[in-house]
């Protein structure tokens, strides 16, 4: 069946109106996000955690911030995992249904920035299907892609987030967590933003 078909007159849950309904104009907001999931198989792996900073005027803005831990009961379960992180972290913690709603408040109709962001995208949409919603609206930036551009190269080479990282010769981080990581990839984003000339 066609997936336009099956949302005929779908009644979404009232967060997902109110984030539909910001799309009319455009953010000056990006958002730098980074996820920690269970593998790399969006349809069988889930999202771990969610952090991710507001960058607004080239400022990456501290007090615009998120970040979770979700509680996949399920995954550590079944792989028989410790509890001991979850009970021990200071982190936030939530349900992944509550979790990607609040995330998607705390996203809006910001630009969404990220280090392969197709992935993290594709994890969250899956995560938004298991609540009855749709995918997400927001426009995404890949830090690799701006960086392949900067430096014109056409070549199937990747570059991990600390090879962009020293290439641009940035302070290295201890990447520990998906916050340094959603940190790094801002600071990253605003050196190749301003590289290639991006308003």
């Amino acid at each position: 069946m066609l997936d336009w078909l099956k949302n005929i007159n779908k009644e979404y849950p009232d967060f997902w109106k109110v984030y539909l309904s910001k799309f009319d104009r455009r953010s000056p907001r990006f958002v730098a996000l980074s996820t920690t999931t269970t593998g790399l198989d969006y349809k069988k792996d889930v999202i771990l955690s969610i952090s991710a900073f507001g960058i607004v005027n080239d400022e990456v803005l501290i007090g615009d911030s998120y970040e979770i831990v979700l509680l996949q009961y399920v995954y550590n379960h079944d792989h028989q995992l410790s509890n001991e992180f979850i009970v021990e972290s200071k982190q936030a913690k939530s349900l992944e249904p509550e979790g990607i709603k609040k995330f998607v408040e705390f996203l809006g109709n910001a630009t969404l920035i990220g280090h392969r962001i197709n992935f993290d995208v594709e994890m969250i949409n899956e995560a938004l299907e298991r609540i009855h919603c749709g995918r997400l609206k927001n426009e995404a930036l890949d830090i690799e892609v701006m960086y392949r551009k900067w430096k014109d190269l056409n070549d199937d080479k990747h570059f991990t987030l600390p090879e962009i990282n020293t290439l641009l010769k940035m302070p290295a981080t201890d990447r520990n967590s998906s916050s340094e990581d959603a940190y790094a990839i801002a600071l990253i984003f605003l050196k190749l933003k301003a590289k290639l000339g991006i308003k």
